[in-house]
């Protein structure tokens, strides 16, 4: 039960659609299935970019990046500038003048550029090396939820969802633990300002929260040119890319420290878990089914949670070109707004979309993690954090509800990303005697195994 349930939006035409709108987050679903079946190509009124919502297309669209460009840095600036270019200026005179205008992250460049960068960070994440984080993100699961599983209640995201990402991603990166919250609380101003909803004088508050950040990071920089050490922070701090004949300067590292290290490594991490907990409290079925036979089901338990509430629910492109499609003229120029949430739940596509399968065939064929040369880099990451933190539910609970009358469900306020505020749950620990020590698992488990389409 919830405290205050907000009702589901239900637009009956594309004219009442607005994804801006709080109550439209919290429930787009609807919207979703009105824009697949009658305008698969709808130019949103009140932003002006091109959404794209079905799946066939937006899969078309990922592996044509030379139609459809990630190079938002030249011409009228990205998406959150193209609200407000004047409001955009101002934002980074306050970069310049207190700190670095951050540079283009991977995700805002185009090949050669983004290939070049991208093999830097393809050595970090290689295989090898996140088989050795394998034991590290199952003993944090373990750890937090030991921390708090007799207790008899949590709030799930703070206590769980936020902290488990955050800390491999830390660890990674050199970042000591006690600073986690500190980082939370930077990429949260990040994160909002990324949904394109704040007032200016928020934005403003986003931007100081996230130079304060690059104040904090830059004399780590410093010290690992002088002082190298086996971190991935290192390793981006220093490595030459061939190509560049240097490796990133300050304005490159504090872009990817915010976007492609702290938020893309935990936000949307934070997101599944949060929300893999609320759909096995609403469909108890799929739990019993789950803890019954973890290694069977987990991982395409995973894979659903992320197809059904896609923690990034729309990005963007910029059509190179004038491009027609479904009978829309797509100018050149124009900001395409891609909506994975949309594609993932696409009955063209999936069969009982709406629902959990967990003997879905394929079930890594989604669009969760993007597609094409933008495909997640941290997607292997990503799917263990996932795979532990729902393997040590499984193994230390019996049963979970919502705690009566302290949930409203509703999400944070943004265009482009789907998180919970908060995640009220009552817990039924398992006896002690039935809860596995995690050091004899890992080798019988898939977690080593997962993988995407």
């Amino acid at each position: 039960m919830s405290k205050t349930p907000y009702e589901p939006v239900v637009p009956s035409t594309a004219d009442e659609i607005n994804f801006l709108d709080q109550g439209m987050q919290n429930c787009p679903f609807h919207a979703y299935q009105l824009l697949r079946d009658e305008a698969p190509v709808w130019r949103d009124p009140v932003t002006g970019f091109y959404v794209i919502s079905r799946f066939d297309d937006l899969r078309d669209v990922l592996l044509d990046p030379k139609r459809f460009s990630n190079n938002m840095a030249g011409g009228q600036g990205g998406s959150r500038n193209r609200l407000d270019q004047e409001r955009a200026q101002r934002m980074q005179r306050l970069y310049k003048d207190n700190g670095w205008v951050p540079a283009a992250t991977l995700a805002g460049r185009d090949d050669p550029n983004h290939k070049q960068m991208r093999a830097m960070f393809n050595e970090a994440f290689r295989p090898k090396k996140i088989d050795g984080l394998d034991p590290f993100v199952r003993d944090t699961a373990y750890k937090l939820i030991d921390a708090f599983v007799d207790d008899g209640r949590c709030e799930w995201i703070k206590q769980y969802a936020v902290p488990l990402p955050l800390i491999v991603i830390g660890q990674q990166m050199g970042v000591p633990e006690e600073d986690i919250w500190k980082i939370k609380a930077w990429t949260d101003a990040w994160v909002q300002r990324l949904g394109m909803m704040q007032t200016e004088e928020e934005e403003r508050w986003s931007v100081e929260m996230e130079i304060e950040a690059q104040h904090y990071f830059q004399p780590i920089f410093e010290r690992l040119r002088v002082t190298p050490d086996d971190t991935l922070l290192s390793d981006m701090v220093n490595r030459v890319i061939p190509e560049w004949g240097r490796p990133l300067n300050d304005n490159e590292l504090h872009a990817e420290m915010m976007a492609d290290t702290f938020v893309g490594g935990s936000e949307t991490t934070t997101n599944a878990i949060g929300y893999g907990m609320k759909l096995l409290i609403e469909n108890p079925q799929v739990w019993q089914r789950l803890k019954s036979d973890p290694e069977k089901y987990l991982r395409t338990f995973c894979e659903e949670v992320v197809r059904l509430e896609g923690p990034v629910q729309g990005l963007f492109r910029l059509a190179a070109q004038d491009i027609e499609l479904h009978g829309v003229t797509i100018p050149k120029g124009a900001m395409v707004n891609v909506r994975y949430g949309a594609g993932n739940r696409d009955e063209r596509e999936f069969e009982c979309p709406a629902q959990i399968d967990l003997e879905r065939d394929k079930p890594g064929r989604h669009l969760g993690y993007g597609s094409g040369v933008h495909h997640c880099l941290g997607a292997p990451l990503a799917r263990r954090e996932l795979y532990w933190a729902f393997h040590a539910l499984c193994d230390r609970v019996e049963e979970m509800r919502f705690v009566e009358d302290a949930n409203d469900f509703t999400v944070m306020p943004n265009f482009s990303l789907r998180a919970l505020r908060e995640l009220h749950i009552e817990l039924e620990a398992k006896p002690k005697s039935e809860r596995r020590d995690p050091t004899t698992i890992g080798a019988e488990s898939d977690a080593t195994h997962l993988g995407g389409h």
